[in-house]
């Protein structure tokens, strides 16, 4: 039997690498997927080749992550407890089904992962797998072994000598890719005080940022960003460009006490500057090409769309059919967005979408050119009331 792990590089699955080994006499894969994260992927690769690994697989996965993953729950409008954009858990169902395709390509009958028994992933992960490979077993040495705190981890690492990174000297769990950063723990826990300012990773501070206004353009095909300030990027270099400029202003810092799947509320700080800009522009674009019902309908899934994705529920025909249904609407999400950034807001400030745009200023004006028949909105303002009066006794 070999086992296939998903591996961070950070204390939990350099230890799990080692454990799982001695444990179950058996090689143990480690698998990490190139997501974007800030973290040296050629250490990390030395690191648990050093733990016991007796393969790494180093995957670069950041275009199949944004567009298969990222982009539909942009289309979706999709923010956790409506601040959290979902970066980690958008992850999770990728690496799990990288997972299961490593696992069956070299005959693992097991795959792994270094979540806690308290954690979010253990659930994303699990129902994931179950989802795809229900023959497989899901290991979760986190869970499973004896020890009970970092402490302890850290301990059995120096026995060991398994290098651990930084995770000695770091307080935070820190989860990164190309969509946002995830930071927990530390004094976070403390949620009478403010994260302390070593918490944040990837932002400027609001305060800190530039004095004058940065204004950017983002260009959207058929729900897709495919350029900024005018030139056509492929969605990595898109991304991460946007990242940079917008984290720079102090763009994408959340604060959320948020719901966890197992039941217990918990301190997460988030920083999401790329997605946060793109979508408060798909959403103003959104407002421009979207009939009234429609969009209003649309609007009424982004809550249910994030659950599913918190809760590890992407492998199921609810999620599909979302989708599609955001897919059927995004053939018209095409123009292009101005956007103002200025010390962590980012406000639209200007939209075009000739071919799709539903705006008349002939229509919305109240000059000389005005088009519009003021004499037939008296029998519409009478229609529209009807259900208010017709039948009702008047007391």
């Amino acid at each position: 039997m070999s086992i296939v792990l998903a591996y961070s590089g950070g204390l939990d699955t350099s230890v799990a690498v080692h454990w799982l080994k001695e444990r179950y006499q058996t090689e143990v894969i480690a698998y990490c997927a190139n997501l974007g994260q800030i973290e040296d992927l050629e250490a990390v690769s030395k690191r648990a080749t050093a733990a016991g690994a007796s393969e790494v697989i180093v995957e670069d996965v950041r275009d199949l992550f944004l567009h298969d993953y990222a982009i539909p729950a942009l289309a979706a409008g999709a923010a956790y407890e409506g601040k959290y954009l979902l970066a980690a858990p958008l992850s999770r169902p990728l690496i799990a089904e990288r997972l299961v395709s490593i696992a069956r390509e070299r005959g693992a009958s097991a795959v792994a992962h270094g979540a806690t028994g308290k954690g979010n992933d253990q659930v994303r992960f699990y129902t994931s797998v179950r989802a795809l490979a229900p023959e497989l077993d899901i290991l979760a040495p986190v869970i499973d072994w004896e020890m009970t705190s970092r402490g302890s981890e850290i301990a059995y690492a120096d026995l060991h000598g398994i290098d651990v990174g930084v995770s000695k000297t770091t307080p935070y769990s820190i989860d990164t890719n190309i969509w946002g950063t995830s930071i927990e723990c530390g004094d976070l826990d403390l949620i009478d005080h403010a994260p302390p300012p070593d918490a944040w990773q990837i932002t400027t501070a609001p305060a800190q940022a530039p004095d004058r206004a940065t204004t950017i353009t983002i260009e959207f095909e058929a729900g897709i960003p495919v350029a900024l300030d005018g030139r056509k990027l492929d969605l990595i270099d898109l991304v991460s460009e946007l990242g940079d400029t917008a984290a720079a202003n102090g763009i994408g810092r959340t604060e959320i006490l948020e719901s966890r799947i197992v039941g217990f509320k918990s301190r997460g700080i988030y920083e999401a500057p790329a997605a946060t800009v793109l979508l408060a522009a798909r959403t103003d674009l959104e407002a421009l090409v979207l009939d009234r019902e429609t969009l209003h309908h649309k609007r009424s899934i982004a809550d249910q769309y994030a659950e599913l994705v918190y809760y590890g529920y992407w492998f199921t025909d609810l999620r599909a059919a979302l989708d599609a249904y955001c897919a059927r609407l995004a053939h018209r999400v095409t123009g292009t967005v101005t956007v103002e950034l200025y010390k962590g807001s980012a406000r639209c400030i200007g939209r075009t979408s000739p071919k799709y745009g539903r705006y008349s200023s002939a229509l919305a004006d109240y000059e000389e050119a005005d088009t519009f028949r003021h004499e037939a909105g008296a029998g519409f303002a009478y229609c529209w009331a009807l259900p208010l009066t017709e039948g009702v006794v008047t007391r």
